[in-house]
């Protein structure tokens, strides 16, 4: 018998089945069930596919026991100290950091596409003037293939590429189309000169009535900012993507429904959720009376920001972007802000209090990235949009590894039936 199987045994019928193990470079080995059905007849269930491995991937490793995440290999800290967005963004595509040649002509390409179709524009007429960004963001992401089907053959490597360039070149010039709908401006064309996050955020807060200056803290701050969120595993959102992208629809429908799932409150909303608490304590002197509530097990306030379902040690985006989160107030002259005084309290309580510590429960990326978004003028309703920016070079990696799998299968997940037992039909005048 290999040791690198696992037998499993059905007591029912005394049957026994030889499972193979695979294991990575990194993280746990996975047993190999696709035989089971066949034969067992009979399936695994696992709620949430939380100890399910739906594929191999090259591209992200977590540990959250130990507090790790790695891109391609590399520690999220040291890239956040020295990479740009576009940079990772090339790191993730294609496996390994560009050498100078290859960062420029990859941030050339990026940046010769970031213009839209002109009659994309017109779709943003169609919305309501307070439409939820992220739905004019999903619907307008799913319709660029109607714009650009001469790159959505995903059987073709060079079409993958120039999909892929022209979803991370596109996504902020959308992002800012629909921040400028939701806020009654004008649109802004994007600049070449510019970059990605200067870009970014020129096209958010630049009036044709007088000339924006990009800050350079901010500038810094935001490509960090989407650094942290590039990729995270197989979390909702991207096996969203892979299990859309396995049926072989075209990538632009792939990442909209990415969107879609990033959308929900319980993915893309920690940060938004974070401010609204905020908001709720009001006054740091009320942080003692909110600390007491969420120790208790009968109140139903918890504390948001703090701890992670991934990590149980401390989140390391969270170190990251704590010292950058504390530049960006300084230097928009808020640091003095009650909320951010609120903020610093309950950090102070969160790595100092024995219940917290006891329970890991330190603060995430998602407690200081709302109050850099806050800071910089980006209003709530508007940070799972950012969020969805940062992912989208994830997204796409996934999607083009996913493709290119010999081993991809369309998903399809299985489930327990509980409804009726078969029975038969009862007309109408007699039931």
């Amino acid at each position: 018998m290999s040791k690198n199987t696992v037998t499993l045994t059905d007591n029912a019928s005394g049957k026994s089945l030889e499972l193979p193990v695979r294991e990575g470079t990194h993280g746990p080995k996975a047993i190999d069930i696709k035989s089971l059905y066949g034969e067992f007849g009979q399936f695994t269930y696992d709620a949430g596919f939380t100890s399910t491995a739906s594929c191999q991937s090259d591209i992200t490793f977590i540990d959250g026991d130990e507090g790790t995440l790695l891109y391609r290999g590399y520690p999220i800290e040291q890239l956040a100290e020295h990479s740009t967005f576009l940079e990772v963004s090339y790191l993730l595509l294609y496996g390994e950091l560009p050498d100078k040649t290859q960062l420029e002509n990859f941030v050339d390409s990026i940046t010769r596409h970031t213009m839209v179709n002109e009659s994309l524009k017109n779709f943003f007429n169609g919305f309501h003037y307070n439409a939820h960004p992220m739905a004019m963001l999903t619907a307008v992401v799913g319709s660029l293939s109607a714009f650009y089907h001469d790159s959505i053959d995903i059987n073709d490597p060079a079409s993958r590429q120039l999909c892929a360039n022209r979803i991370i070149a596109k996504m902020p010039t959308i992002a800012g189309a629909a921040f400028k709908h939701f806020v009654g401006e004008p649109f802004v064309y994007p600049k070449n000169r510019l970059s990605y996050s200067g870009n970014l955020l020129n096209m958010l807060f630049s009036r044709p009535s007088e000339e924006y200056k990009i800050n350079p803290v901010a500038e810094k701050a935001l490509d960090q900012l989407l650094i942290l969120h590039a990729d995270h595993e197989q979390n909702a959102s991207t096996s969203t993507v892979r299990l859309a992208g396995s049926t072989g629809t075209n990538p632009f429908a792939a990442i909209s429904a990415g969107c879609a799932a990033l959308w929900g409150p319980a993915h893309g909303g920690a940060n938004e959720a974070v401010l609204r608490m905020l908001e709720e304590i009001g006054d740091a002197r009320n942080v003692e009376k909110f600390i007491a509530k969420a120790k208790d097990k009968n109140d139903p306030f918890r504390l948001m920001g703090f701890g992670h379902r991934v990590y149980k040690n401390y989140d390391p985006r969270a170190t990251i972007i704590r010292k950058t989160c504390h530049e960006v107030l300084e230097e928009m002259g808020m640091a003095n802000d009650p909320q951010l005084e609120l903020a610093v309290r309950l950090e102070e309580i969160a790595l100092s209090d024995d219940y917290f510590v006891e329970r890991k429960l330190y603060p995430n990326v998602d407690f200081y990235s709302g109050l850099i978004y806050r800071a910089l003028g980006i209003p709530m309703s508007f940070f799972t949009v950012m969020f969805a920016l940062g992912r989208t070079p994830g997204w796409v990696a996934q999607w083009m590894e996913m493709v290119s799998d010999p081993e991809q299968r369309i998903g399809r997940p299985r489930q327990i039936y509980t409804g009726a037992a078969k029975r038969d039909y009862v007309p109408v005048d007699k039931r």
